[in-house]
């Protein structure tokens, strides 16, 4: 009906009514806080590019877990920081028991069984060329070797006790063979979030430097096996693929550049669909908070509002917090 029968704005004259008609809603429940953890005792290291967030020796890391708790966020993903000298060509350490992640995970889940926690795999943090996956004499990342390490350290995590083994590494058919060898050692119940489209962003640089991978790294990229990003259509196959394999959930990484393919993706397969408000996205955000360009409280709840009006059931973001605290006090 046409003005002025139809007043669009008495809908939003009082509180009270935007608040019966708001479509969108955010709550603690849909954050993850995406945590760094390092070795030592009683460490909590600041990285530079991301003001706010720290490297956590895992005594350091179970307090801050704690928080999350209390504060209703359900689940934690964890990050290793991996020593130099723990690194090789062959990224063993992924897979060892008694590696840092493997630790992390155990002690989590000793003391906040509830929590969900969430592990990266991917062999970034563990190689000395700071690529996903091993590589060949010209230094181009080899699929299928690179999957039965891929393999080798996601049944690692679930030995630990990982709740979600999250493969970020965007190598083929990964999510298939990790199901396999997951079902095969009896983890039935441990979901896999696969990070399907996963694109070679700009955005990633702080990520880098937090866990140590950016030096390895230097020069190179990864555009042979992260997603182009000007593509789309190729994100819904590779999402396709992912579920056929056995994936539970979906991940797309970045989220704000991103957010059309959160919408088709949700639209497309109607899957537990996540989103990656990565360290680039926070860090220009905190530059802006710390300039007083921005309202902190305003601007973080509003950016993940609109990647949940995009599609996506949760969102890893460093904001997990303070955007939980936020929230609880507005109810």
């Amino acid at each position: 009906m046409a003005y002025p029968n139809t007043r669009l704005r008495r809908l939003r004259r009082d509180a009270f009514s935007r608040a019966l008609v708001r479509e969108t809603d955010l709550n603690a429940a849909d954050l993850i806080l995406p945590v760094f953890v390092r070795e030592g005792q009683d460490v909590a290291e600041p990285v530079p590019s991301m003001p706010g967030v720290e490297r956590l020796s895992i005594d350091r890391l179970l307090r801050i877990a704690g928080e999350a708790q209390a504060l209703g966020v359900p689940a934690l993903a964890l990050f290793p920081v991996t020593p130099p000298e723990a690194k090789s060509l062959d990224a063993r350490e992924a897979w060892n028991p008694d590696g840092l992640a493997q630790r992390a995970v155990r002690a989590l889940k000793k003391e906040f069984p509830e929590l969900g926690v969430i592990t990266d795999v991917a062999l970034d943090p563990f190689t000395t060329h700071g690529q996903d996956g091993l590589i060949d004499d010209s230094g181009y990342v080899v699929n299928d070797l690179t999957v039965e390490a891929l393999v080798k350290q996601a049944v690692s995590h679930a030995e630990a006790g990982a709740d979600i083994v999250a493969p970020s590494d965007m190598m083929d058919g990964r999510v298939g063979a990790m199901r396999a060898a997951l079902e095969a050692g009896g983890h039935v119940h441990t979901r896999i979030l696969a990070y399907s489209a996963k694109y070679a962003s700009a955005f990633y640089g702080p990520f880098r430097d937090a866990v140590g991978s950016a030096g390895n790294l230097g020069k190179g990229n990864k555009y042979t096996y992260q997603m182009d990003p000007a593509n789309s259509d190729e994100a819904l196959r590779e999402i396709a693929l992912d579920l056929d394999e056995g994936a539970d959930m979906i991940m797309v990484k970045p989220a704000m550049p991103y957010l059309d393919i959160v919408r088709r993706a949700k639209d497309r397969f109607g899957a537990p669909t996540f989103a990656y408000q990565v360290s680039g996205e926070y860090a220009m955000l905190k530059a802006a908070f710390a300039n007083g360009w921005l309202d902190e409280r305003a601007c973080v709840l509003e950016a993940l509002t609109g990647i949940r009006r995009a599609g996506a059931d949760a969102i890893l973001t460093y904001f997990a917090l303070d955007a939980a605290r936020w929230l609880g006090e507005a109810r």
